[in-house]
């Protein structure tokens, strides 16, 4: 059994009960106070949240993927005739809409921080459904522009706003099966996206207006109506859910005082902005995702084009993009569910790299496009789980909140900038094989898992640090948070 391991069953991390050490200022006694927590009643509580918060992000992630991505399907119907785009007028609003992503993920954290789930992301809800609206009527470049960096600005949260609610709710062993639902909503609106679209396509020009007009109206008005019931059940904070009865927010509370090392206090603390863009761990965690996230959005890129070389006509390949996509959602839940059972990020990150080498490698390797197809199968395997066990790492290893409401979406800021790589690395010349973008993608995915590596490394010495100090009778080393004594990290 390993040192680190040990140290997990001596510290009260992520359990049902612990002992809160309290000085009295006047004479210098320390009183202990046991917080117990019935783990029946524990483990009913999480359930209830599951019933009403997953579902809820699951929509909202599905709704969200759907109206940022289908802006290539809008092309397909004439969105570039219609504006009189030319040269690299497309690529620019695709450039900047991820720019715009980049730049809102901490402040749309810090607003789920500071105002409650249900107040911030309703309002990114409501600005990217707005935008999308607007997408319909544009008439220029400019229009354009703005339009979807709005959507993106507002919907470019979420991932890492839901991910940190999902951190105040559950424990830290428990939050990837809930972050999972980021990744799932993207393999959903991969599957069955572009058939919504086509099916769109085929009411051709109605009243006046273009298909792909009527398909960002038709988005919003689905948008509004089911997110809108979506949002009614989101919580504010973990303590004060409304669909909570008194006991049960008692118990929530009774958590957080539990886990008050892991959470800290309820007023957000400017202290920890300078701890969390100071913390090794998010440099790192963001380069390694930024390594692997060329390899996610290659795939995007790579599986359609290699169908229409196939031969196959545009719905006969959104047909056969479903079954890619269910493998990657079967593989992914499959993945995070054991890392959360045997409490493991590193090794099942390190592990989920090989699959992506070898279906980028078979893609390089042959020109045969029914091999290529099947190496997107391979491919799928890891490419997901890959990316929700990294917001989970960082999701569990960060503390207390105001720390990760800042480290969390920076370091997935730093991993979205493989947006502007990919963007060059598949030229349209160079389709259908795109050996160069393959290759390339395939080495990173080897330098990402050396990456994880090595944090997993950096994690491991600091927790047998603690161990050191605390067989020598330490209660104290002197830093706060994550860094100490009594935080235990997730390897």
């Amino acid at each position: 059994m390993s040192l680190s391991h040990d140290l997990e069953k001596k510290l009260p991390v992520d359990t049902t009960s612990a002992i809160l050490r309290d000085t009295d200022s006047d004479n210098g006694a320390t009183q202990q106070t046991t917080i117990y927590i019935d783990p029946e009643k524990e483990k009913a509580l999480y359930r209830k949240l599951d019933r009403y918060v997953l579902p809820a992000s699951f929509v909202f992630m599905v709704l969200c993927a759907l109206d940022r991505n289908n802006l290539g399907n809008a092309r397909v119907f004439g969105f570039d005739e219609d504006l009189g785009l030319q040269g690299r007028q497309f690529g620019n609003i695709n450039t900047f809409s991820s720019l715009a992503t980049m730049l809102f993920e901490i402040p749309w954290v810090l607003a789920v921080r500071r105002f409650g789930a249900n107040a911030a992301l309703g309002s990114a809800f409501a600005i990217w459904s707005a935008a999308t609206l607007g997408t319909a009527f544009i008439q220029n470049y400019a229009q354009a522009v703005i339009c979807r960096m709005l959507v993106n600005a507002a919907g470019g949260g979420l991932e890492q706003g839901f991910a940190f609610l999902f951190s105040t709710m559950y424990p830290r062993h428990l939050a990837g099966r809930r972050i999972i639902t980021n990744n799932l909503s993207m393999c959903v609106s991969g599957a069955f996206g572009g058939l919504f679209a086509w099916a769109i396509q085929q009411m051709g020009d109605k009243a006046g207006l273009a298909a792909w007009r009527w398909l960002f109206i038709i988005e919003f008005l689905i948008t509004i109506v089911v997110g809108g019931i979506c949002w009614c059940f989101l919580p504010k904070t973990a303590e004060t859910a409304w669909f909570l009865n008194a006991e049960e927010k008692e118990t929530m509370c009774l958590r957080k005082q539990r886990d008050i090392m892991f959470r800290g206090e309820d007023k957000m603390d400017r202290k920890w902005i300078r701890p969390a863009l100071t913390e090794p761990f998010v440099y790192m965690l963001g380069i390694a995702f930024f390594t692997s996230s060329v390899s996610v959005n290659g795939f995007n890129i790579f599986l359609p084009t290699i169908l229409l070389g196939m031969g196959y006509a545009n719905l006969h390949v959104n047909y056969m993009t479903i079954p890619v996509y269910v493998v990657g959602a079967i593989s992914l839940i499959t993945v995070v569910f054991l890392s959360d059972r045997f409490k493991r990020r590193g090794a099942f990150i390190i592990g989920c790299c090989i699959s992506p080498v070898i279906g980028y490698l078979i893609a390089v390797g042959t020109p045969n496009q029914h091999a290529g197809y099947a190496a997107m199968f391979i491919l799928v395997l890891g490419i997901y789980p890959i990316s929700t066990l990294a917001v989970t790492w960082a999701a569990g290893t960060l503390a207390p909140d105001d720390k990760r409401a800042i480290g969390m979406p920076l370091a997935s800021s730093i991993g979205n900038l493989s947006n502007f790589v990919s963007s060059q690395l598949y030229p349209t010349q160079q389709g259908p094989r795109y050996r160069q973008g393959n290759g390339v993608s395939a080495g990173l995915v080897v330098v990402a898992a050396g990456l994880y590596g090595s944090i997993w490394f950096m994690l491991r010495r600091r927790n047998l640090q603690k161990e050191k100090l605390i067989s020598e009778g330490a209660t104290d080393n002197g830093k706060m948070g994550d860094q100490a004594l009594g935080h235990v990290y997730i390897l």
